[in-house]
């Protein structure tokens, strides 16, 4: 019998953390936890308001559904995944965080770290970079040279932001990846790119409304700079349609419901063409390592929820000059720093 707690947790930023979706102080997050024996393996799910998901939601859904989670038989994380997609459809937030748990808990069972359980080589893994929220300009500027960074992510919300972007390149010379969350229009992202190439932007990630395919596939069409989707790419759905509009995808462990529907999105992706991110939702050291054992199989990475956070819950995972360092120990190889209070 599988033994499930959980924990929700209230995570301050450095700084308020500002999108075109709205600003945060805080990010509220789900750690669950799967036992066996004297093995715990755990997995991490943040509450994101634009996706309708809340902490208290998963809460009750869990509460609802553990005393049938616990009968399960843990042999095949990939075959508790569709278990749970089946359990609770429609909450891939939660089966997330329950599927990182379980692939987690099999590791350790089988006494490797999770990238050598998927056969995976840890060289040469993309750096992750590093994202300046919106705010006043000086401030922006402070948080870049407090955070020495490979590469920088820029939120923005309008293209009069641009003002912000040439002031940040005054201060550095490493790539910038600019993110809009949906907030432009066609007519302005054609203006500018040509701007972002010149001002050393590698990267332009989901400029326009997630249903604006036609225009997207125009954008894509003339762009000099790679076009990525993150909100228009949240399942395994969503990846073929991204062919045409999009040079790459965003996934998130997150919204797609976890490692397992990960892995197929990633091989998916890879036999259309089309480059992988591997993205953050602020997830703790919990969630990021995750991310951090599936970086031998993408592009690029977003994972740097560890450093945006002004508090963490555990350790196992560190970031230097952009790249992930794992504690090589089993599973995540992460532990819990108040694992005593799960419930």
């Amino acid at each position: 019998m599988l033994q499930l707690q959980y924990k929700p947790y209230e995570l301050a930023f450095r700084y308020p953390f500002t999108t075109s979706k709205g600003t945060k102080t805080h990010q509220p997050t789900l750690v669950v936890s799967l036992g066996f024996g004297v093995l715990r393996g755990y997995g991490e799910a943040p509450a994101i308001s634009y996706y309708n998901v809340s902490v208290d939601e998963m809460i009750k859904v869990l509460d609802e559904k553990a005393p049938v989670i616990r009968r399960y038989a843990l042999m095949d994380p990939k075959r508790f995944w569709h278990f749970l997609e089946h359990l609770i459809p429609h909450h891939n937030f939660l089966i997330a965080a329950l599927d990182i748990a379980g692939w987690d808990l099999f590791a350790k069972m089988k006494k490797k770290p999770l990238y050598q359980l998927l056969g995976l080589d840890y060289t040469n893994v993309p750096q992750t970079d590093f994202t300046i929220g919106i705010d006043d300009k000086e401030i922006m500027v402070q948080k870049l040279l407090e955070q020495p960074a490979p590469i920088y992510k820029v939120k923005i919300s309008n293209v009069d932001q641009l003002d912000l972007v040439r002031e940040l390149r005054k201060h550095t010379d490493v790539p910038f990846r600019i993110d809009a969350n949906e907030a432009l229009t066609f007519e302005e992202v054609k203006l500018i790119l040509n701007d972002l190439k010149g001002l050393g932007v590698s990267m332009l990630e989901q400029p326009l409304k997630k249903e604006r395919w036609d225009e997207m596939k125009e954008l894509k069409a003339i762009s000099p700079i790679p076009l990525f989707a993150d909100e228009s790419c949240v399942e395994e759905t969503d990846v073929t349609r991204c062919k045409d509009a999009f040079h790459g995808i965003n996934i998130k462990l997150t919204k797609c419901g976890g490692i397992t529907p990960a892995l197929r999105m990633i091989e998916q992706a890879h036999a259309l063409d089309l480059q992988v991110m591997i993205g953050s939702m602020n997830e703790s050291t919990v969630g990021s390592a995750a991310m951090a054992h599936l970086l031998p199989l993408v592009d690029a990475a977003d994972m740097d929820g560890i450093l945006l956070l002004k508090e963490d819950i555990a350790t196992g995972l560190s970031i230097s000059n952009g790249y992930a360092q794992l504690s090589n120990a089993t599973g995540l190889g992460v532990e819990l720093a108040d694992e005593k209070y799960l419930r």
